[in-house]
């Protein structure tokens, strides 16, 4: 069985509709969608079309994507289906006619007829790493083990809400300080290329002494307006040799390690990655995955080169026999608050409920960091416009006073 994209018309109401079916071929699918009250105009294979968008470069293909909140969203409207009793597969087809996103339609439909044709559910996920990470996949199937599904489901809407909930405060209380630097520098610019050339030929024919910051101010001038281009060159050379040197294991290490020593920024990096390995940890373990697979995938989800080796180096230590606080503890990368409530979590047998304590401590923490970081930004940020805007002010007027002075 293929699954099908199509194109057709509803008898009924003359509106055109499209979505995706399962059928053996284009004969049956006209015949099912016929039944369903819909005429078909054009069909085509879930293959052909991937071949096609391998062809032809789809430029817009990211945003398409399946974004963290509609996978929650997914994951908690599947998690009340299964827990209601609805089998699996028929909870599927539910959500691909709930589903708005189209990209996450494809995948269901595709989950769906691997999970019909008898491979595990977690199986089928595993084919879509983009949509379904690895600790979304390994949680499923320590739930299919279980036989605990729908709570593992649920656990997992959780995390993902929650996790897309803490990154949405962090994007939208910078976005109005990164909104600020973007004018500032679009004015500056602006200035500098347009307005600043056509009032310093004044000075050309002062003949005096101009001052060191009007210098300053007319060679800055200059060198944007005549050389924007080799700037503008220079910054995109600059910008692809970094990531290219980031890429590297060395220089992501060092770039990695370099960043959690920065003032304010360096604490906050650290907060944000711990407070994700712990709600991820806790997650994982509370619904059943082996203490080494769920070190490992909270890893990956760290996002720092630096703390990502720290763990490498504790899952090598906990195989050889020692606890999950003692290797983080002596890395001396972890806050040892972490540490000694993971320790205490190990010793009563409760380390899922104190790394959710650690997860929220630390997710309660970022809130108010950067809140407090933000409320910083704004004044320093219009300080630092007012500065710039000011010199550019006074390098100009400052000589033309001079002359009114010489004159009089």
């Amino acid at each position: 069985m293929a699954v099908f994209e199509f194109r057709g018309i509803q008898i009924d109401t003359g509106k055109p509709t499209k979505g995706f079916r399962d059928a053996d071929n284009p004969k049956a699918l006209r015949a099912l969608l016929r039944r369903e009250g819909i005429l078909l105009s054009s069909a085509s294979e879930e293959s052909e079309r991937k071949a096609k968008t391998k062809r032809n470069i789809d430029l817009f293909a990211f945003f398409r994507q399946p974004s963290t909140s509609d996978v929650a969203v997914m994951t908690r409207q599947l998690a009340t289906l299964v827990k209601a009793g609805v089998p699996l597969v028929d909870s599927l087809s539910a959500l691909t006619e709930q589903v708005e996103k189209e990209s996450l339609v494809r995948i269901l439909t595709t989950v769906r007829e691997g999970v019909n044709e008898g491979t595990s559910f977690s199986k089928t996920l595993e084919a879509h790493p983009k949509a379904f990470p690895p600790l979304y996949v390994n949680m499923v199937a320590a739930g299919e083990a279980s036989g605990t599904l729908e709570t593992v489901l649920e656990r997992l809407a959780d995390f993902m809400e929650g996790q897309a909930r803490l990154k949405g405060k962090v994007v939208g209380a910078l976005a109005y300080p990164a909104l600020m630097l973007v004018i500032m520098i679009v004015l500056v610019s602006v200035l500098m290329v347009a307005v600043v050339p056509k009032v310093t030929t004044v000075f050309d024919s002062l003949g005096q002494e101009l001052p060191w910051y009007t210098k300053l101010l007319i060679f800055v001038s200059h060198t944007t307006a005549g050389y924007w281009w080799l700037l503008l060159g220079l910054g995109a050379l600059g910008w692809y040799l970094f990531r290219r040197w980031h890429r590297s294991p060395t220089g992501r290490m060092r770039w990695d390690t370099l960043l959690l020593r920065v003032p304010i920024f360096g604490r906050l990096s650290l907060l944000i990655a711990v407070a994700r390995f712990a709600r991820t940890l806790a997650t994982l373990l509370a619904s059943g995955v082996q203490l080494l697979t769920a070190m490992e995938i909270g890893r990956n989800v760290l996002g720092n080169a630096r703390l990502q080796s720290v763990v490498a180096d504790a899952i090598g230590s906990i195989r050889e026999g020692e606890s999950i606080a003692v290797p983080l503890r002596r890395s001396k990368a972890f806050p040892p608050m972490v540490t000694h409530m993971i320790a205490v979590g190990e010793r009563s047998g409760q380390l899922e409920a104190m790394l959710e304590n650690v997860s929220r401590a630390y997710e309660a923490d970022v809130e108010t960091r950067i809140a407090t970081l933000t409320s910083l930004l704004e004044p320093v940020l219009i300080v630092v416009m007012g500065s710039v805007v000011g010199f550019i002010a006074m390098s100009i007027l400052m000589p033309l006073i001079q002359m009114n002075s010489l004159l009089e």
